[in-house]
């Protein structure tokens, strides 16, 4: 199953939320959607959901257009929106049962999937408890088992895990990956840039309605950082150390972290090879040259300028 944006822009009257947004991905991915607030991430997964139509352009999920026949897009598509709406008199089986009730399922079929996503979500023991009394978390997996009711082959998922606690974000982290090794491709936006880093396969970056980067997190590390962060450790003469990485041009700044020294260097990562060269030359026994920032939030905030529509 393959998803492809094409060209996407959406006006909301003069303002431009969404502007001119191409990018793809497959079944089994788990790709990062990552943004500052007011980037234009949740006006193109609303679009991609089918519930906004787009000023111009086109996603298609294989062959499927969510503009042309959303009606056909829906049910490859499984939403999970940033919370879920607040019910004060429907209890979490109920809710389920209405949207697969919506979806088509009945009889036996029907109870065979609610028994099987609400024990995949772990929600089996709070079956009959209101949807307005769950805690944040609960609702997050509730939203996600509605999203899975009718087994579609495409999750777009925005900011699931803001307000979870940190329990709570294993567990959908575990989820995803278990929805990924079925075959889902699985679109999620997140402000957890650390976490998202670990589940994703690629990533695309947008900045004021633009993909600014798009790809894995060492391709896009590699093209767009010039300047790389390294801790160094040495067994002797630490101090020596960091005076002599104060003379090196291509060092642009050193700071002292308790037993380690962090270096920025200007250049390629063969300059930073050099440099490991070279201090092993002259005699420093070093046990730690470790680069930093090679996770999504090193590489959001490196090839972003904070700036919002």
């Amino acid at each position: 199953m393959q998803v492809n944006i094409t060209h996407l822009r959406k006006d909301f009257g003069a303002t431009r939320a969404v502007d001119d947004i191409s990018f793809s991905f497959s079944s089994g991915q788990i790709i990062g959607f990552v943004g500052s607030n007011g980037a234009g991430k949740t006006t193109t997964m609303r679009i991609l959901a089918t519930l906004d139509e787009p000023t111009s352009g086109d996603a298609k999920i294989d062959d499927v257009s969510v503009v042309e026949v959303p009606e056909q897009a829906r049910r490859l598509i499984g939403y999970v929106p940033d919370a879920l709406p607040m019910h004060r008199d429907i209890s979490v089986h109920e809710y389920l049962d209405f949207f697969a009730r919506a979806y088509g399922l009945m009889g036996t079929q029907r109870r065979q999937v609610l028994e099987s996503i609400e024990g995949f979500t772990n929600l089996t023991g709070i079956q009959e408890k209101n949807l307005y009394a769950l805690s944040k978390g609960m609702k997050q997996r509730v939203s996600l088992a509605r999203a899975l009711v009718h087994d579609p082959p495409v999750l777009v998922m925005d900011e699931p895990a803001a307000g979870l606690d940190p329990r709570a974000r294993v567990e959908l982290r575990e989820l995803l990956r278990v929805l990924s090794s079925q075959g889902k491709a699985i679109l999620i936006s997140s402000h957890l840039l650390t976490e998202l880093s670990e589940i994703c396969d690629r990533a695309v970056i947008i900045e004021q309605g633009r993909i600014i980067t798009a790809g894995t997190l060492q391709e896009i590390a590699k093209s767009d950082i010039e300047q790389h962060t390294v801790l160094i450790r040495s067994l002797n003469r630490q101090d020596d150390l960091y005076k002599s990485l104060l003379l090196i041009a291509n060092v642009a700044a050193v700071n002292r972290l308790g037993n380690e020294i962090e270096a920025k260097i200007s250049g390629s990562e063969e300059t930073c090879s050099d440099l490991l060269e070279n201090l092993i030359r002259d005699g420093y026994r070093i046990v730690e040259f470790k680069q930093q920032g090679g996770d999504l939030e090193s590489v959001f905030m490196n090839v972003t300028k904070g700036e919002v529509q």
